[in-house]
């Protein structure tokens, strides 16, 4: 381990599997459903980064997203399907790195259950718009930075431990398998 987590007196590492995984992810956009979607090819100058609003995570580790069928992220994807997200939940807490596989779909009955009056601003025909697709991301993996008891305790330890000279983080870390 390296020296912050050495000099650290609480246990700061948890990895998570399977269910657990899951729960982590899905609390995490309960706070933010904002991330970077990053693919692995490029069909413009986004450097295969654009931020992306996650809808829903469902019990089979699957996060969905809605996507333009002509979106240079959609053509990203068919040419290669590997994914990275990348979520930060607040300023100081909730970050995530997700790797995953995407499929693309243009399943009505999902795009029925994941959408919300506010889509209308990029389809603008509603629900019944041709240009909807969904994205089904499979994870697989990820890594985890998190605070145990909330931003205000971690504040909290941390001007303790800055007074008091001893490492009181309150930080929690660990590798995500789905």
């Amino acid at each position: 381990m390296d020296s912050i987590n050495r000099q650290q007196p609480e246990h700061n590492r948890k990895d998570l599997s399977g269910a657990d995984a899951i729960e982590r992810v899905r609390d995490g956009i309960k706070k933010n459903q904002s991330c970077f979607f990053c693919t692995s090819a490029s069909m413009s100058n986004s450097e295969s980064s654009r931020p992306m609003g996650a809808l829903q995570v469902d019990d089979a580790g699957r996060m969905w997203f809605m996507s333009a069928a002509d979106s240079h992220k959609n053509a990203e994807l068919a040419t290669d399907p590997q994914v990275r997200l990348y979520f930060q939940a607040t300023e100081h807490s909730g970050f995530m790195a997700l790797e995953g596989r995407a499929t693309v779909s243009r399943d009505q009955a999902k795009i029925e259950e994941l959408w919300s009056p506010l889509m209308k601003t990029w389809f603008t025909e509603g629900k019944e718009d041709s240009r909807i697709t969904t994205i089904a991301v499979q994870l697989v993996s990820g890594y985890y930075w998190d605070n145990k008891h909330g931003d205000l305790v971690a504040g909290a330890k941390m001007a303790i431990g800055a007074a008091i000279g001893k490492t009181l983080d309150d930080s929690i870390e660990g590798v995500l398998r789905f």
